[in-house]
C-alpha cells in the first residue's frame, strides 16, 4: 500500500472517530462498521454503473441506454447480511464485478463453511453455528455444494502426477479428527513428504488405513508409481509394519533407513532410567558423525564402554 493510500485511509478515519463516537457501537451486529461497508459496497456499483454507462447515455432511439432504478440484493458477509441497492440499466446489460449476479456471499463465507465442516460439524449445525454468527440464513443444499466443489478439488490433487526421481522421501503419521457414522473419532493419516532433486518439498499422498500392512504400503506405492513416480533414492521411515517389503516391490533400489529418533528410543527402551541420559549422549557421537568411518569409530567406542 502506498503512503497516499495509507494518508487517505487515515483521514478516513479520522473523519469516522471523533471524541463523540461511540466505539462500542461502531463494531456492534448493526452499528456503523456495518453501515459504512454497505455504503461502499454500493458506492462501488455506482462507479461501475458509471463505467459501463460511460457517464452518460449513448446511443439513441430504441438503443439508448440509461440507468433504470436499483434493484435489491442479500449479500452474505462474515460482518453479518447487506441489504444492498444495485444499480440497473435500461437494457438490461450492467454486470457488475464486484458482487457478480446471482451471487450472494463472499468468498470468505464459504472458506468458514470449510472450516466448521472440517472440524467435524454436521450440515444442519453449521447452518445454526451461520445463522448464530452472521444472522444469514443458508440452506444445506447450499452447504453441501460448497463442500462437494472442495471435494473435487481434492481428488484433483489426489491423482495429480508425481515427479519422475524424489530424493528422499519420508514416511509419517498424524493422528487427525475424522467425522464417521455420525461420531467424531482419532484416526491415523499417513503422510509421504517427498523432497525433489532441487531440494522443494512435496507432499506425494495422504492415506487413512484400518490396518496398516505390507498390502496397504504396496497399494500406496503402487499408486504413486503410476502417478509417475519412476525412483526413489532413500525412504525414511519409523519401523512400520510391511514398509520394507513393499519398498523392495516397487522400488527395489531405494534405500530404506529407518528413522533415528524411533531406532534410539528403541534401544533406549533396554537401558535403566538412570542411565539413559548417558547411553543417548553417546549413541548422538554414532548418528551425528559427518563421515561413516567416524561413525564406526563411535560406535565401536560405543561397544567398549
Amino acid at each position: 500500500m502506498s503512503k497516499s493510500d495509507q494518508e487517505k485511509i487515515k483521514q478516513a478515519v479520522d473523519l469516522l472517530i471523533d471524541k463523540d463516537t461511540d466505539l462500542t457501537s461502531f463494531f456492534a451486529k448493526d452499528g456503523m462498521l456495518k453501515e459504512l461497508t454497505k455504503n461502499l459496497f454500493e458506492r462501488a456499483l455506482k462507479a461501475e454503473m458509471d463505467e459501463h454507462l460511460g457517464y452518460s447515455k449513448y446511443g439513441r432511439g430504441e438503443t439508448e441506454n440509461s440507468r433504470n432504478g436499483v434493484g435489491k440484493k442479500s449479500l452474505i458477509t462474515e460482518g453479518g447480511v447487506l441489504e444492498l441497492e444495485v444499480p440497473r440499466d435500461r437494457n438490461a446489460e450492467f454486470s457488475p464485478l464486484l458482487v457478480p449476479k446471482r451471487q450472494t456471499r463472499i468468498d470468505g463465507l464459504d472458506q468458514k463453511i470449510l472450516s466448521l465442516y472440517a472440524k467435524g460439524m454436521s450440515v444442519s449445525d453449521i447452518k445454526l453455528q451461520i445463522q448464530e454468527l452472521y444472522g444469514a440464513e443458508i440452506s444445506e443444499s447450499l452447504i453441501s455444494r460448497v463442500t462437494d466443489n472442495i471435494m473435487d478439488e481434492v481428488r484433483s490433487w489426489q491423482h495429480r502426477p508425481l515427479e519422475s526421481i524424489y530424493a528422499i522421501v519420508y514416511f509419517d503419521a498424524l493422528v487427525v479428527k475424522v467425522r464417521q457414522d455420525k461420531r467424531i473419532i482419532n484416526k491415523a493419516v499417513y503422510v509421504a513428504l517427498g523432497i525433489d532433486l532441487t531440494g522443494r518439498k512435496d507432499i506425494l499422498g495422504l492415506w487413512i488405513s484400518e490396518n496398516e500392512g505390507s498390502k496397504f504400503w504396496l497399494n500406496n506405492f503402487t499408486e504413486m508409481k503410476n502417478r509417475g513416480l519412476k525412483d526413489i533414492l532413500i525412504a525414511c521411515s519409523d519401523n512400520l509394519t510391511g514398509m520394507s517389503e513393499a519398498i523392495s516391490a516397487v522400488y527395489p533400489e531405494t534405500e530404506h533407513q529407518l528413522c533415528i529418533v524411533h531406532q534410539i528410543r528403541s534401544s533406549l527402551a533396554y537401558v535403566s532410567y538412570k542411565d539413559r541420559k548417558k547411553v543417548a549422549a553417546d549413541l548422538k557421537l554414532v548418528y551425528g558423525s559427518v563421515t561413516e568411518d567416524d561413525a564406526l569409530g563411535a560406535l565401536s567406542d560405543f561397544d567398549l564402554k
